[in-house]
């Protein structure tokens, strides 16, 4: 074929995807609907063009059209990795992390049962063997989930429902193309006879080996673009060729499914670059990717749908029929997850609440497209597959999408209508009032300093400042008024505008370089949590977040199990040298957060919310401190070290700053900006390097700043460090139940701890000790302790506990003090005992007894 015509027609088909996103706009449909009945068209009207003579001028373009070389490989090989690796290069990892339940119920649960119900309802209908109708099953599990997503973003529909749905349906395609390939091999003829115990034994093969390849290709690439650090293009150009090369080696040369490699390789570029690349490279590859994979969609869509008619000419009366039933089964599957598994989840606290009419337009908005085509078209290219099973997994997988395309696609928007899903809430309209009146008072700053600088004329000023003036005063008056709304909802409205102006900060600091790129997606989630507990839960969902965000972690927790037991310590180093950079972050971000609620939240909500706003920023500031202190006292020079080289950091984005308006100004030339600009860069690098912290090294430097171990020399200071095992508690975590066996003691390194017996409560602080009284009087524990900040303690086991209170002093007088706070007199002598002797503690025991009566 004539490349000149291939590249026309490639080339007018750009033009038609450029045309179709504003034209979906105008008339309010989904863009893949819009898409594939733009395709339909073509293809018809190509092949109307061959079968009359009155147009025979235009048969070698319809010729041409109906002629592109479009195979099955093109979508799996070029179309689909691009894709899924947009995909998951768009996703905010974090956040999916806290939804990984609903998710992966709803991809992986969600698929098995619609294989299965269509599969299964096929093969009660139709003589099709058992095989191919749950191919035809998992052909059509496949969903596309950009209208409905779309829609919801329109809309202000939450934004965890939202990434909810776009995980699901990136694993969603994974698991159906998986299911897909393992039932291709039961109806290809020529193949070995396959069994099922077989088939599901190489199945986690197929998953297992994937996800290794994309994870050790992402690995390699990482490794790569970050020697090319200089090289901005460079790194792009080896992302672009990464999924390709995952999903080659994966298929060809392991066997594995490369969709999961594709996959893989997305989500371990997404979890490692930031933190190696410089952000604004980060922002370049992220944005070009967006424009690959809105191109690729695009022309899977035109490219697939010119084959509808031609999958769809065989079509018989009947083929209807099984249609309607693969309709049927798909949507009552969809409906079992949404309506039954869903809710269960709910109730066990797996999963986010999810209101019926977002699920019922979840369930409608359940969209097919070009990747369900595209497995259809490699069935009906396949020759090792009967003629029979070719034509009817084809037009059964075409009708299926026409149908959610045409049917469901064009009347999604009126459902939701109809749900009352586009109505604001009260709460999000008194919102959108608050946010133009706080829009409008930057406005006016700003226009202000613009008339300074250009000295405008005093009239005009003023004419206009009167006029926009008005306008505010309006925008304010309605956002105060609002009687309807609730105090409650006052400051749930007015932690929304604090966390999202917190949000703008970050990316402000990030954009700088202020923060690092390795921090930045994590305090970005954090305020994402902070605006979406304060939507949904108020004060409370706020307060929530902020607490999590210093909270320790099940991952963390993991670190100190691997360094505790096996002394594997490097991601335990490697996650409290982020938890310093963290808080040293939401420190910098949290101080000017004050002057915001002073300047726009208060002349909107008044002083009451403003002063509550005060307080709870308080309480953060306050939590992150309490958090950093306790770092500084476990590890002092690290902390040090973190604050010059932010120091250093900000240092160089001034510099960078000057040399910019420098050369704006004309003052340098490129020459001497590039050279600036490359020593700045080597020199950025270097501080962006964060120092290496020795867990072990700074553990005895921790046990030196007590004063209950001054006496202990350099070598058993080091023995102690050994022994002592650090726990890390977080706030309302139970460290010692009442009743339970007394085994050891604990010393608190960093937070508070408050101990209640008999009714009465003691609060503790660094430095101090508690469980001791148990051991040494041979009882159960008599005493609750629970921790009421994020603290960490050093414990120690009883039997090390009596050889050192035998060599300290100061440990036995720190016991006597403890004792007499609780009416118990000890001499030190009772105190010394040899902790072989069985008799140990006897005398300690009896003293305790007669001086208690």
């Amino acid at each position: 074929m004539d490349i000149v015509l291939i590249t026309t027609i490639i080339a007018c088909f750009f033009v038609v995807i450029g045309a179709a996103e504003p034209l979906a706009a105008r008339v309010r449909l989904p863009y893949s609907v819009i898409l594939a009945v733009i395709g339909v068209l073509i293809g018809m009207g190509a092949t109307f063009l061959l079968r009359t003579e009155l147009t025979d001028a235009l048969n070698p373009m319809a010729e041409a059209i109906l002629g592109l070389p479009i195979r099955s490989n093109v979508f799996l090989y070029v179309f689909l990795p691009t894709l899924l690796f947009q995909a998951t290069l768009g996703m905010n990892l974090r956040r999916m992390v806290d939804d990984w339940v609903p998710i992966m119920v709803m991809a992986v649960v969600a698929v098995v049962v619609a294989t299965l119900s269509v599969g299964y309802a096929l093969s009660w209908v139709s003589s099709l063997p058992l095989a191919a109708c749950l191919l035809v099953g998992a052909i059509v599990s496949t969903t596309d989930p950009s209208a409905v997503v779309s829609i919801f973003r329109s809309m202000s529909a939450p934004r965890r429902l939202a990434r909810i749905i776009e995980g699901e349906s990136l694993l969603n395609d994974a698991a159906a193309i998986a299911l897909f390939g393992l039932f291709m091999g039961f109806v290809m003829l020529g193949m070995p006879d396959p069994s099922l115990t077989d088939a599901l034994t190489q199945f986690p093969v197929l998953i297992a080996g994937g996800a290794l390849t994309g994870w050790l290709a992402a690995r390699i690439a990482v490794w790569i673009m970050a020697m090319f650090s200089n090289h901005e293009l460079a790194q792009i150009t080896i992302s672009v060729a990464l999924p390709y090369l995952a999903y080659i080696v994966a298929e060809q040369s392991i066997g594995a499914s490369g969709v999961i490699a594709v996959v893989a390789a997305g989500l371990t570029l997404n979890l490692t670059a930031p933190g190696r690349l410089p952000p604004q490279a980060w922002t370049n590859l992220r944005e070009l990717w967006d424009v690959l994979a809105h191109w690729a969609g695009a022309l899977i869509f035109i490219l697939a749908a010119l084959l509808i008619p031609r999958l769809l000419e065989e079509a018989r009366v009947e083929d209807f029929a099984l249609v309607a039933v693969v309709i049927l089964a798909a949507i009552m599957a969809r409906a079992l997850i949404l309506f039954g598994l869903l809710p269960l989840l709910t109730k066990l606290r797996m999963s986010p609440a999810v209101d019926r009419p977002y699920r019922v337009a979840i369930l409608w908005g359940g969209l097919r497209g070009a990747v369900t085509l595209a497995l259809a078209l490699a069935v009906t290219e396949s020759f090792r597959v009967p003629d029979g099973i070719q034509r009817v997994v084809g037009i059964l997988a075409t009708g299926f999408t026409l149908f959610t395309l045409i049917v469901q696609g064009t009347t999604l928007r009126w459902i939701i209508g109809r749900l009352g899903l586009d109505r604001l809430a009260p709460l999000d309209e008194a919102l959108s009032r608050q946010v133009v009146a706080v829009a409008l008072q930057t406005v006016r700053e700003d226009v202000a300093r613009t008339t300074e600088n250009y000295d405008l004329s005093h009239d005009i000023v003023r004419s206009e400042a009167k006029r926009f003036g008005e306008r505010l005063d309006d925008a304010v008056k309605m956002a105060e008024e609002g009687a309807d709304i609730l105090d409650r909802d006052r400051i749930a409205l007015g932690l929304i505008v604090l966390a999202g102006h917190e949000r703008d900060t970050i990316l402000v600091r990030v954009r700088e370089r202020t923060i690092s790129a390795r921090m930045a997606e994590k305090v970005i989630s954090d305020a994402d949590r902070l605006i979406e507990g304060a939507r949904t839960q108020g004060r409370n969902g706020y307060q929530r977040a902020a607490r999590r965000s210093v909270a320790y972690g099940k991952t963390f927790r993991t670190a100190v199990a691997l360094n505790s037991r096996f002394s594997i310590s490097a991601p335990l180093a490697q996650m409290t040298a982020d938890r310093f950079e963290l808080f040293l972050s939401q420190r910098l971000i949290l101080r000017d957060l004050d002057g915001f609620i002073d300047g726009r939240i208060r002349r909107i909500h008044g002083r009451r919310v403003a002063e509550l706003l005060h307080e709870l920023l308080s309480r953060r500031i306050e939590m992150v401190e309490t958090a950093l202190e306790g770092l500084r006292l476990q590890y002092p020079g690290y902390a040090e070290e973190l604050e010059r080289r932010f120091i250093r950091r900000t240092a160089l984005r001034l510099e960078e700053r000057e040399y910019v308006m420098m050369r704006e100004d004309g003052l340098i030339g490129a020459e001497v900006y590039t050279a600036l600009m490359q020593d700045l860069i080597a020199r950025r690098a270097a501080a962006e390097n964060r120092p290496r912290l020795d867990i072990a090294l700074q553990r005895t430097a921790l046990v030196q700043q007590f004063p209950l171990f001054a006496e202990f020399d350099e070598r058993a200071l080091k023995l102690l460090g050994r022994a002592l095992e650090a726990r890390y508690i977080n706030a309302g975590e139970v460290i010692i139940r009442k009743d339970s066996a007394a085994k050891s003691v604990f010393f608190i390194a960093s937070g508070a701890v408050e101990l209640e017996t008999a009714g009465q409560t003691w609060r503790l602080g660094r430095g101090e000790m508690f469980g001791q009284m148990a051991i040494l009087m041979k009882r159960s524990v008599r005493t609750e302790a629970h921790a009421i900040a994020p603290t960490t303690v050093l414990v120690l086991d009883e039997d090390r506990f009596r050889r050192m209170l035998n060599r300290s002093k100061a440990l036995r007088e720190a016991v006597l003090a403890s004792a007499r706070k609780r009416g118990i007199e000890w001499s030190e002598d009772a105190l010394r005992q040899d902790p072989a002797d069985p008799q140990a503690g006897a005398a300690t025991d009896k003293a305790a007894k007669r001086r208690s009566n």
